[in-house]
């Protein structure tokens, strides 16, 4: 570009939903080529005052970043044509901006490797625009406390890397069963219900009503049967789950 050409337009030149020249909202390029996931999503965005140019593979996204300029990128993994990992290391390059990668359970590797290209976080797929908006307004993701890794008992996780470890062990969680064993240990020893839960992971009070046991179960399970923790997560009737860690193991607590 030369000193005398036009800059691009900072974000889609549209109206939004209240009327408001989209010009004047910070803007979001998502690359997601699940057309209903985007256009769920942009809903959301939308509704929360946030200009979204959509994309479906990285080549396009790529090419939307330069035209743009967006405040923030968040990519989905797996991500077609171009991989995530290398839309990030390109964009870090070309047009600095926060990049956010979106991962469900078959696109860690690449999401773990996109972090290492210089992604600033993963978050889960379907999004939650809590845990996107920081980034556009220059904050910290709500509820991640530090990028400091985490150790409780013999848990140590690493919010950036991506990495849990009991003992020295390698354990392989997901993301929603990560970013639930990271709120865990964010606040162990307290009893957290499941309302508190479900909005820190889902944004909602109400996700399907097995979904929480059901990541409960398998987070727990993980932890005391495959890798030999002395920390379990203890069911507690009527109130919610509490992380706890005991010197030596015990038997694994029973129920969700």
């Amino acid at each position: 570009m030369t000193p005398d050409a036009p800059r691009p337009p900072k974000i889609t030149a549209q109206r939004g939903t209240d009327g408001k020249d989209d010009t004047a909202r910070p803007g979001l390029l998502l690359a997601e080529p699940d057309l209903k996931l985007a256009a769920r999503a942009t809903a959301r965005f939308e509704g929360a005052g946030i200009s979204v140019t959509v994309c479906h593979d990285g080549a396009e996204a790529l090419l939307q970043a330069g035209a743009h300029h967006p405040a923030a990128v968040l990519l989905a993994t797996p991500l077609p044509v171009v991989g995530a990992a290398r839309v990030t290391e390109l964009i870090a390059r070309l047009h600095p901006v926060p990049v956010i990668v979106g991962a469900g359970p078959e696109g860690v590797e690449e999401a773990t490797a996109a972090l290492a290209a210089g992604a600033v976080a993963i978050v889960a797929r379907p999004y939650r625009i809590e845990e996107i908006l920081p980034f556009l307004t220059g904050g910290r993701p709500p509820g991640d406390g530090s990028a400091e890794p985490l150790v409780v008992g013999d848990i140590e996780l690493d919010p950036i890397g991506f990495h849990v470890h009991v003992r020295g062990r390698a354990v392989q969680l997901p993301v929603r069963e990560f970013q639930l064993l990271r709120y865990l240990m964010q606040h162990h020893n307290r009893v957290i219900s499941r309302a508190e839960l479900t909005r820190a992971l889902w944004g909602t009070d109400a996700p399907d009503s097995n979904t929480l046991t059901v990541h409960i179960r398998r987070v727990r399970m993980k932890l005391r049967e495959e890798a030999g923790s002395c920390c379990t997560i203890d069911a507690i009737r009527g109130l919610g789950y509490r992380l706890e860690c005991s010197t030596a193991r015990t038997p694994a607590s029973s129920g969700a």
